[in-house]
Formats: structure tokens, C-alpha cells, sequence
């Protein structure tokens, strides 16, 4: 029996489709090519933004017309089918509180019934392993959910309140990974740096984490997200004192706008997220920042949207993630009045990335010429004597190379620029 994945969304999404993939291989199930070859195929959905959904509900309905050529079973799972449910029309609907379900839906699917009966309540619980195999990093999910209810976000609908991991659990699932050969780690949650079990907190996670590492191959730790209301100086002094931290940090911070902010119930104004930033640079000189823009939420006005672009130009962002506010049902600012017409959201939005790109480009030529190390994680796609690398800072880098040197770190020195990616020198 073979599968197919399509997963889209966060890295959340990622970490849970590598889980499912590993319950599938422990059942004897091997990868097909592609969906259109595959016995089983599974669509990871998001529902954070409508255009997600469309692009995920696109996918859905080409499944759902090739059924009639050939036999597959089809199941939909994540966000989106938490929000959707049966409507959505797959053979399997798996919500993000029903994993356990997935080894019965294999059997049934083998057994050719296409239908499981049970009376137990969805539960969240988390997989003691994430893992795509022959992958340089890895995902560990440390909680689960989001109990912040910013006003425009579905995800506290759709992945409910926050639960925390057991710490012990995480610590073996990352000396795990490390024996399998991963070099970095990822910890991820929605709001991952409001992570609490009993007395530990996230600041101690991450001290432990660093024990959890010895003797391992793994080099780097990072984490995503983290909100900027929940970064305390506890968590700032760790990561100046372990450098297995990489200095790069996602803070999203969505407006530069107080008042927007509030709307947002974000918990934290502009000067605040700035102060964080300064204090987060005065620990960590060489820190670069990537953050999450949204423009044209309700009421949004110039005056707002150019506070905004002025927070930009103040912090001076490596990455940003932007995009214009969807209405998502369900949220309380879908009743918001004030919307802004989609047109000023377009024109906005365009203005940010135009001088996102200017921001990125001015850092990016500021490091040609340094000395920093890489983890070479695979061949390039366009060139397979060049093998594809990144910096601890979230810089794509290129290299002349062997495969055999896949999976290490290496020493370079950046030469230029390809668009947004180095080209580099090794450092005898």
C-alpha cells in the first residue's frame, strides 16, 4: 500500500504530517511519487487564511474527481478539517484532536470499509516522534493550541486552548533525532514561549534542551513562534549564554500601529515591542529579525499603516512574512466595521513588501565578505555540483560541493549575491 502527502501551512503542519508518515511506515505503507499513483492520499490543511483554504479545497476537488478513474481513499486533516468537518467530502476527515484515530483508518482502509465507528472523545495528544527522514533539521513540537485569541486569528478555534508537552518527552524525542543524524531543531507551538508544564517554563525548556543536545550531532536550536507579550528577560539572558541558540528570532508584530494592536488584542503596544527589540539586541549584537506583517485589519487608516512602515524602517527586518486581512468566520473581528476596501489593502501590502526587499537587500550585501558557519542540508535543484546551505541567521547559501558532504556543517566565506541567495567560498 502506498501514500501521498500534500501539507500546507505552518511548520506546525509539517512536523504533524512527518508524525503521521511515521505511523504509516510502522503499517508497512511506502511513499508513491505522486497522488495520482497513491493508494492512500492525505491533504494537511490550513485555515489561517482563506487563500489556504481555496488553494487546499483546489487540491481536495482534483482528488475528489480523479476517484472517478481510479480507487484511493482520500482524508483531509488538519485545521481546515477541524473547521469544516464532513462538509469538506473526503473518504477520512481527521481533525487535529483526532491523530489518534489515524491507525484505524488504516486498518479500515486495507479492509476496504472506508468507515470507523467510535464512541471516544477527540483528545489532543502529542506524537513521541517528528522526523522526515534524510532531513538536516527537525520540527519537535513542545505545546499545542493558542489561548491568545487575537481578534482576526481562527487558530484558537481550530487547534483550541494550549497544552503543553512533557518536558521529559521532548528532551528524549531530541536526543533521539540527534542519533538519527539531525544537526538543528526546531520548537515549535503557536505560542511557544508561553510554554509551561508544572514548574518548568520556557526559559528552563530551553536551558534543558541545551543538556538534551550533549553528545548528540545537533549544533543549533531554534524556535518559532514566539509572541512578543510572552518574551521575558529570563528567556533573552539563555540565549546569550548558550550560543547553540541561533542568533535569529521570528517576533512577529503584525502593526506599528498601538491602536491597531489593541483591535488585534495582541497584548503589547509599538513602544513595547521596540523596547523588546533593543533589549534583545543590546544581549545579542549579531541578531537578525524576521517578522509577520498584517495590513488593512478593520480601521486600519494611513496614519496607522504608516506607523507601520516607520516600525519597519526603525527595526530594519532580515524576512517578513505580509499579507492583507481576511475575514475568517467565526473570529471576532469578522464584525468589525471599518473595513478596509481590498483595493487600499493590495496597495498597502505592495508597499510593504516593496520596502521589505529593500530591507532585506541592504542586509544581505552588508554580509558579503564575512566568515560565518553553514549546515549543508542537500544538492541544489538547479545545479548539482552546488550544494543548498543556510546560516543560523536564516540565509540561504550556495557551494561547490559534494553530496557526500550533505548533513555537516561547513565554514564559508560569502562571496556574493544571487538574488536573495549567497554564493560562497569554503574557509581553508
Amino acid at each position: 500500500m502506498t501514500y501521498f502527502f500534500e501539507t500546507y501551512g505552518c511548520q506546525m503542519n509539517s512536523a504533524e504530517s512527518a508524525a503521521l508518515v511515521v505511523v504509516l511506515k510502522e503499517h508497512g505503507w511506502v511513499p508513491a511519487d505522486s497522488g495520482e499513483q497513491a493508494d492512500l492520499v492525505l491533504i494537511n490543511t490550513c485555515a489561517v487564511r482563506a487563500t489556504a483554504e481555496q488553494r487546499a479545497l483546489g487540491r481536495i476537488a482534483h482528488y475528489a474527481a480523479l476517484k472517478k478513474s481510479r480507487t484511493f481513499s482520500l482524508i483531509v486533516a488538519g485545521c481546515m478539517a477541524s473547521r469544516l468537518g464532513r462538509k469538506i467530502g473526503a473518504d477520512f476527515v481527521l481533525g487535529t484532536h483526532e491523530r489518534n484515530r489515524f491507525p484505524a483508518i488504516l486498518e479500515s482502509i486495507k479492509a476496504g470499509t472506508h468507515s470507523i465507528e467510535t464512541d471516544e472523545k477527540p483528545v489532543f495528544s502529542f506524537s513521541p516522534l517528528h522526523l522526515e527522514e534524510g532531513k538536516s533539521r527537525a520540527f519537535v513540537p513542545i505545546m499545542h493550541g493558542c489561548s491568545n485569541f487575537c481578534t482576526y486569528c481562527i487558530v484558537p478555534y481550530v487547534r483550541g486552548p494550549e497544552i503543553a508537552r512533557d518536558p521529559d518527552s521532548i528532551y528524549e524525542e531530541i536526543r533521539i533525532l540527534g542519533d538519527r543524524g539531525v544537526r538543528e531543531i526546531v520548537l515549535l507551538g503557536q505560542n511557544v514561549n508561553s510554554y509551561r508544564w508544572e514548574a518548568v517554563d520556557f526559559p528552563a525548556l530551553l536551558e534543558k534542551s541545551v543538556g538534551a543536545i550533549q553528545g548528540t550531532g545537533i549544533r543549533w536550536i531554534r524556535f518559532l513562534s514566539a509572541n512578543p507579550a510572552d518574551v521575558s528577560p529570563r528567556t533573552i539572558e539563555v540565549l546569550q549564554e548558550y550560543p547553540v541558540f541561533c542568533r535569529h528570532l521570528h517576533l512577529p508584530f503584525q502593526s506599528g500601529s498601538s491602536r491597531i494592536l489593541a483591535a488585534m488584542n495582541r497584548r503589547y503596544n509599538r513602544q513595547q515591542y521596540l523596547d523588546l527589540i533593543a533589549s534583545i539586541r543590546n544581549a545579542l549584537p549579531d541578531i537578525t529579525f524576521s517578522a509577520d506583517i498584517l495590513v488593512g485589519f478593520p480601521g486600519e487608516t494611513e496614519a496607522d499603516f504608516a506607523e507601520t512602515v516607520s516600525l519597519m524602517e526603525e527595526v530594519h527586518f532580515l524576512l517578513s512574512f505580509m499579507y492583507h486581512y481576511n475575514p475568517r468566520e467565526g473570529t471576532k473581528a469578522f464584525d468589525l466595521p471599518d473595513r478596509v476596501p481590498d483595493p487600499v489593502k493590495l496597495e498597502r501590502l505592495d508597499r510593504v513588501i516593496t520596502l521589505q526587499k529593500q530591507h532585506t537587500q541592504t542586509l544581505l550585501h552588508g554580509r558579503i565578505g564575512a566568515t560565518v558557519p553553514v549546515l549543508i542540508e542537500g544538492i541544489s535543484r538547479k545545479n548539482t555540483g552546488e550544494l543548498l546551505c543556510h546560516t543560523e541567521h536564516e540565509e540561504m547559501v550556495v557551494v561547490p560541493g559534494s553530496p557526500a558532504s550533505v548533513n555537516s556543517f561547513a565554514t564559508l566565506k560569502l562571496s556574493g549575491l544571487r538574488g536573495n541567495t549567497f554564493y560562497a567560498d569554503y574557509v581553508p
